[in-house]
């Protein structure tokens, strides 16, 4: 069997940097990135204090969420304006184009834009896939019911889910692979909390963990679905699975060093999102565009609108990433951290070659 599938995974994510223009502005991807439209678009203004921005082609380009705030859905004609061949189109709104100010946006391709509706679960879903890269888009509607089930369409287990509410002031929900299962535990961007359930008696999660067909949702206890990802409204869901040599999906244990754990993926990363679930501290993003050369330092934070900044060190590697620093944001002694890492180009290539440069 092939070592990967995917020999370059800049067909199916890539990090693009632009500097705002303040009219409309076709953002077209690096000469040596995949051509592909994207289907879920990251954006954060890198030099401000602009709030993150979130858009997928499920609700529609000029719909956005934001990872900081637990805001319901905004649509505004002066955001993303349209999903492209080889990028995207922004307009006039100082979140995504203001004038001379740099912005960094994270791309995912799902299926161009096509949905299909899902019947796996006791929740018709919207689901636009992706089984090559391990990403599904999913929309639905609630129906207020314990347990409820929603079909993924990724023919795999999932092992991240990120789950937000559109038409409400409602947290985002995030699950792991290592938090599933009998404490239901979630994680939300706009809070630094470590890994817990909602409270004693719901959770957004059910204690059921994900299938290979469905998402169970957690239930509200007391019947308030208000804290729940399941209430009678519509939601959003980001699901992933590993794909070896493109995306992996883990965990890993401080040991407050500054000679840090070494974190195996089977490939050069080029985008690592970060938490720890066992402590109270803030999530980090790092990527190989704004950060060149190792250390890789240059930080964003989802649950921030705070400016890029330069913090603790990370190296990436050929074949995964390593912490180079004592900071308990990602290294405290005996501390748990998840992640999420995306390729610049795997270990081996499918034809058994050793990758050692882009």
């Amino acid at each position: 069997m092939a070592y990967t599938t995917i020999d370059d995974p800049s067909e199916y994510f890539h990090t693009q940097l632009y500097t705002g223009t303040g009219s409309t502005n076709a953002i077209t991807n690096d000469a040596n990135a995949g051509d592909f439209k994207p289907d879920w678009l990251w954006i954060k203004e890198r030099n401000g204090a602009e709030s993150h921005a979130l858009v997928d082609s499920n609700r529609g380009a000029t719909k956005h969420l934001r990872s900081n705030t637990n805001a319901a859905e905004i649509t505004r004609s002066t955001d993303v304006s349209s999903f492209n061949t080889d990028g995207f189109t922004v307009e006039t709104d100082g979140q995504f184009n203001n004038s001379s100010d740099t912005y960094v946006a994270w791309q995912w391709k799902a299926n161009g834009g096509t949905t299909s509706s899902n019947t796996d679960g006791s929740i018709t879903t919207t689901v636009q896939a992706n089984t090559t890269a391990g990403f599904s888009i999913v929309t639905y509607t609630g129906n207020a019911t314990d347990n409820a089930t929603i079909g993924h369409g990724l023919g795999a287990t999932p092992e991240w889910v990120i789950i937000k509410n559109r038409a409400s002031s409602i947290d985002w929900a995030i699950g792991h692979k290592s938090i599933f299962g009998n404490n239901a535990e979630n994680l939300r961007f706009t809070t630094g909390a470590a890994a817990s359930a909602d409270d004693a008696a719901g959770s957004h999660f059910s204690r059921n963990a994900p299938s290979s067909t469905v998402i169970t949702l957690g239930d509200g206890g007391d019947g308030d679905f208000s804290t729940d990802t399941n209430r009678a409204e519509t939601h959003v869901a980001y699901c992933f699975t590993s794909i070896k040599g493109y995306s992996k999906f883990g965990s890993y244990t401080g040991n407050g060093n500054a000679d840090g754990p070494f974190i195996y993926t089977g490939f050069k990363p080029a985008f690592v999102i970060g938490k720890a679930t066992s402590r109270i501290d803030v999530w980090w993003m790092h990527d190989n565009k704004r950060s060149t050369f190792n250390p890789i330092d240059d930080r964003l934070m989802p649950q921030g609108n705070n400016a890029e900044g330069e913090e603790w060190d990370i190296d990436y590697l050929s074949n995964g990433f390593k912490i180079r620093d004592t900071d308990a944001q990602a290294n405290g002694s005996g501390e748990s951290y998840i992640y999420m890492a995306f390729a610049e180009h795997p270990f081996v290539s499918s034809k058994g070659v050793p990758v050692t440069a882009r």
